[in-house]
């Protein structure tokens, strides 16, 4: 008899739950939990496909070790052994930073990835970190942690009660969002507009995020630092400004009217390519609104000034006094955040701590920019990256130059890869551990909670036992954690419990603490769970803003509603004054690059990317149901754009860049505006020895490859993925 099982989906950051239905041991189907407290039913073709997703037979069911130069099926000891007998006498004999972890944006959406990598770091020793943050949304932790001393203390709008959202280089409908985890954002906007509320729309691209808009700008590619400057100075050269209760807590509000001086609308129209009037328009109605939130996101993140654009995004909320207010942009309070504390200076928040070995690029947020991973392999010297860990993470093909990298993987002396799949990047690896489907994983948003748009929390146990002769993923993390720290061998559980040990007592000497005074020993003894994630989640429950354990969330399947967002100022600024520092000294220096902007010549031609709701970066293109209709890899090109140079529709063209060329598709569309060009990226699945059947029958182009990996945001070291000058030849 088919039952049924509740989980969340870990697809996307909408987190939405869904109702399995299972035969045996199979997920036969999906559809929306209508009872979940926060999805309400809603369900996307991904969560859709859950079934077919974790039947996927491409998925690898047992390790592979490298043997006479090719990959073959081993025992799980045979593959840990394996890492023992190359890892610590690697790192022994060229030592801490010979080591590099790549951690891709799977990592967030599973319990294991959140609770074990950090753990890894500490114990490998090595500084020499890359994940998909600097591809995507590295420029809002920097400037949230210029801004607010914490580069996780990231404002989220709040959908549900906004009357004015300014989105600006965001396609929710199709990416059902990001950095804001908002289940069923299209129903959201439309509500917001059902009520009588603005939703004003920049972007590029015709999205359907935009169809959905009171009024869609499409401005030139890039420029989105240069219009937000143009609306703050607009706000406070009209002294439309009006950060009310705000004003006590903002530092620099005095000097930025001279740092914005030179960003008039008219100075800015000509980069941006709209009119200076559609811009001081825009900042009246944003000022007049009585509330309203500004959200930007990856096209505005993965640009020459992402983290300035970023800056700026929240400077709006703090002139028209909607940061951290009802209708505006709060900050979420996740259920395993930890218990709020008395407001107080804090360390704040810098970069640049350490760079990197060859190109000298800044650390941020304790991380290295991705761009950088194949220099630091292929060039030789002290310290060069000679062992590689990469969880599951594909930068062949979401990182810039990804030929580059595939040959620097070649020549590494040790990689280990855990990923379900053999992929265009794990398929270097002398070692692939493989998770479980994801059916027979506990699943939790440690992630996630901290960027949604309604306080919520939410908890599912494996919906179906684990396979005989699978691995839970977070055993898999515990045992390499074990194999390069010299205790392979050891159970596994001794790193969960170490964990809980460290943590209870640091929590125990914590006068803000919910356990200080209290006996860690006793406290760890009252933990619940049947595993040992489970009872570091037990832990960080107990230790949170809410007072819940464990038990409480199984007994609740459908989730607990917390309420909606409240203001949290000042208790989330950890500056080092204690207020909010509108003008670090970081951004006031990289202004004056900014400047130089208004003066360049554009380029004839840019590209941009874009999101398929039916697709998350490289991850589901192996999924026969995910497959075909608008999910496919084209260059939209603009009717006009394609008579001057000759392109048909269905034809094909040679698109150039900085990394080289590409032969793809064409698909004429008004969806873009003159002078751009738009290839989706995460495609590329062409490489010998891959594994993945569906995707290497379309493989597509990789759009990275157009890039050489040189353009990168300074302050943050993001890779630059959007409005780059191509150029296109028609092909036979």
């Amino acid at each position: 008899m088919p039952r049924t099982a509740l989980r969340i989906c870990p697809l996307c950051e909408a987190t939405c739950g869904l109702t399995l239905t299972i035969e045996g041991t199979t997920v036969t189907g999906a559809r929306g939990d209508r009872d979940d407290v926060f999805s309400r039913g809603f369900i996307c073709p991904k969560g859709a496909a859950f079934g077919q997703i974790d039947a996927d037979p491409d998925r690898l069911r047992t390790p592979l070790v490298r043997r006479d130069g090719r990959l073959q099926e081993a025992t799980w000891d045979e593959a840990y052994d394996a890492i023992v007998a190359a890892v610590p006498g690697l790192v022994a004999e060229y030592g801490a930073q010979s080591v590099g972890v790549v951690l891709g944006n799977p990592n967030v959406h599973t319990m294991a990835g959140a609770l074990y990598p950090p753990l890894l770091l500490k114990t490998l020793g090595t500084r020499n970190l890359f994940t998909a943050s600097t591809l995507d949304q590295m420029p809002k932790h920097v400037s949230s942690g210029f801004l607010f001393g914490d580069p996780l203390a990231i404002p989220v709008p709040d959908l549900d009660r906004t009357d004015f959202l300014l989105l600006l280089g965001a396609n929710p409908v199709e990416s059902n969002g990001s950095l804001c985890t908002a289940p069923d954002f299209p129903g959201r906007l439309k509500a917001l507009r059902a009520r009588g509320g603005t939703l004003v729309v920049v972007d590029p691209r015709r999205t359907r995020t935009a169809a959905l808009a009171d009024r869609h700008l499409a401005p030139r590619p890039g420029s989105d630092a240069l219009l937000l400057a143009a609306l703050a100075h607009t706000l406070l050269a009209e002294k439309l400004a009006a950060p009310g209760a705000l004003e006590e807590r903002v530092e620099g509000l005095g000097e930025l009217g001279a740092a914005l001086a030179s960003f008039t609308p008219e100075a800015v129209a000509p980069a941006c390519d709209l009119t200076a009037d559609e811009i001081r328009s825009l900042a009246r109605e944003l000022a007049a609104a009585p509330t309203a939130a500004v959200y930007g996101r990856i096209g505005s993140c993965t640009v020459e000034h992402g983290t300035l654009a970023s800056w700026l995004v929240d400077v709006l909320n703090i002139l028209t006094g909607n940061l951290d207010r009802p209708g505006g942009a709060l900050f979420p309070l996740s259920a395993t955040d930890r218990a709020p504390r008395p407001a107080g200076p804090g360390r704040g928040f810098t970069v640049g701590r350490w760079h990197s070995r060859v190109s000298g690029h800044a650390e941020a947020k304790s991380e290295l920019p991705i761009a950088a991973l194949a220099e630091e392999i292929e060039t030789p010297g002290e310290g060069r990256i000679r062992t590689l860990i990469a969880i599951a993470a594909n930068p062949v093909l979401s990182a810039p130059d990804g030929d580059r990298l595939d040959r620097a993987l070649a020549g590494l002396d040790f990689m280990v890869s855990v990923d379900p799949y053999l992929n265009e990047t794990s398929r270097h690896a002398h070692v692939v551990l493989p998770p479980p489907p994801p059916a027979q994983s506990a699943h939790f948003d440690f992630a996630f909670n901290a960027f949604a748009v309604r306080n919520q929390a939410r908890y599912s146990p494996p919906a179906i036992p684990l396979e005989e002769g699978r691995m839970d993923e977070c055993e898999i993390h515990a045992r390499l954690i074990l194999a390069v720290s010299g205790l392979h061998g050891a159970p596994p559980g001794a790193v969960d419990e170490r964990v809980i040990a460290d943590t209870l007592a640091r929590a125990a000497a914590d006068a803000h603490s919910p356990l200080h005074g209290t006996d860690p020993s006793e406290q760890a003894g009252r933990l619940a769970g049947r595993t040992g994630p489970e009872r570091r989640l037990d832990m960080m429950l107990r230790l949170g803003p809410y007072e819940l354990v464990l038990d409480d969330l199984l007994e609740a399947p459908h989730g607990i509603d917390l309420g909606p967002l409240r203001p949290r100022l000042p208790e989330v600024l950890k500056t080092r004054s204690g207020r909010i520092e509108l003008l670090p000294d970081p951004i006031a220096a990289e202004l004056p690059r900014l400047r130089t902007a208004l003066a360049d010549r554009p380029a004839a031609l840019v590209l941009v990317g874009r999101r398929h709701l039916r697709s998350n970066n490289s991850w589901l293109h192996n999924v026969p149901a995910l497959t075909g209709g608008s999910n496919r890899c084209t260059l939209q090109v603009h009717p006009q754009d394609a008579a001057r140079l000759g392109l048909t529709d269905g034809g094909r063209a040679r698109v150039a860049a900085d990394g080289g060329s590409l032969e793809v598709p064409v698909e004429v569309t008004e969806a873009v505006r003159t002078g751009v060009v738009s290839l989706p990226h995460g495609w590329g699945h062409d490489r010998a020895g891959a594994r993945l059947g569906v995707a290497s029958a379309t493989p597509g182009a990789n759009v990275n490859q157009l890039l050489d990996g040189a353009r990168i945001d300074r302050l943050s070291g993001t890779a630059v993925l959007n409005a780059f000058p191509v150029e296109l030849t028609p092909l036979p």
